[in-house]
């Protein structure tokens, strides 16, 4: 342990109120309870609180200074003695001396009614927020839902799921946490959401994108199809002449939020039959195109 003199940065010749006036001063900078978990500052208030436990007990101060004991209050070995005795008074936790708390439990203090203060704010504390993990469906995620959530002692959880709610978001359920160890509410469950991919749909920002097959027919000459939207099928119309890529906005279709809803945007995508149609190679080996169309030529 070093110098009690120099823990408390006082002089070797410091009256009793200078010591006090040094002490509080640290320990008004360095007490646990105004330092949460820190624990630097939790070692140092230990080492003033030894230092002052040693200085300001008078007896203690003379033996210090005339070599009997440490630092640590052990008594020194006398001179070519091989043992020696722990000094019987040593002080205890620096938390229960005299010196270290009760020293501002007294009085109209300052720094005691902050304590005061902290300890009150420490008993009404509430309990632990709670972490939980829900996966939902796509469709639930857009359209919103009611889901229950198994807790590990047994019990279970209501969540409402609100509409629009994204990948990733935390819900907050309000007094759904852990206890207070004291007087305080219980703490928050914290909910986040984890959206499953969907098979035909996906997400951007507030609209749904959604890929949908046309056959060479319909995208030649136009057609109204039948088009899955989050809440239903819709009719939709499929212009002459759309090659694949071609997007189409089906408008107020997608992701609803309070002060709106975003598009379904549909991007078309031709495909050809899987099986033979004789009667469309025949005609395609034969039609002549009427244009010097090239779909290439830019390439």
């Amino acid at each position: 342990m070093r110098d009690p003199y120099e823990i408390l940065g006082v002089a070797k010749t410091a009256t009793a109120d200078e010591i006090r006036t040094a002490y509080r001063k640290l320990a008004k900078k360095l007490h646990p309870d105004l330092n949460p978990g820190d624990k630097r500052a939790e070692e140092q208030f230990k080492e003033v609180a030894a230092a002052n436990d040693l200085l300001s007990d008078p007896d203690k101060r003379r033996r210090f200074d005339a070599g009997e004991i440490d630092a640590s209050g052990a008594e020194k070995a006398p001179p070519n003695a091989r043992y020696y005795r722990d000094y019987a008074g040593e002080s205890g936790h620096p938390y229960e001396g005299h010196g270290a708390y009760g020293d501002f439990a007294q009085g109209d203090d300052m720094f005691a009614e902050l304590l005061r203060r902290a300890a009150e704010q420490a008993r009404r504390r509430p309990g632990a927020d709670l972490h939980y993990e829900l996966q939902v469906e796509f469709l639930d995620a857009v359209n919103g839902a009611t889901r229950t959530i198994t807790l590990p002692g047994g019990g279970t959880l209501q969540v409402t799921i609100p509409a629009g709610v994204e990948d990733g978001q935390i819900l907050r359920l309000r007094g759904k946490g852990a206890p207070s160890p004291g007087e305080g509410g219980p703490g928050d469950a914290l909910v986040q959401i984890v959206v499953r991919p969907h098979r035909f749909f996906t997400r951007d920002g507030d609209n749904i994108l959604l890929d949908l097959p046309v056959t060479v027919k319909e995208a030649a000459l136009g057609a109204e199809v039948r088009a899955p939207t989050t809440t239903g099928s819709v009719m939709l119309k499929v212009p002459k002449r759309s090659n694949t890529g071609d997007m189409l906005r089906l408008r107020g279709k997608g992701v609803k939020k309070r002060d709106g809803a975003g598009d379904e945007l549909v991007k078309l995508k031709v495909m050809m039959p899987t099986e033979a149609e004789p009667e469309l190679e025949t005609f395609l080996a034969g039609w002549t195109p009427a244009s010097n169309y090239d779909p290439r030529q830019e390439m």
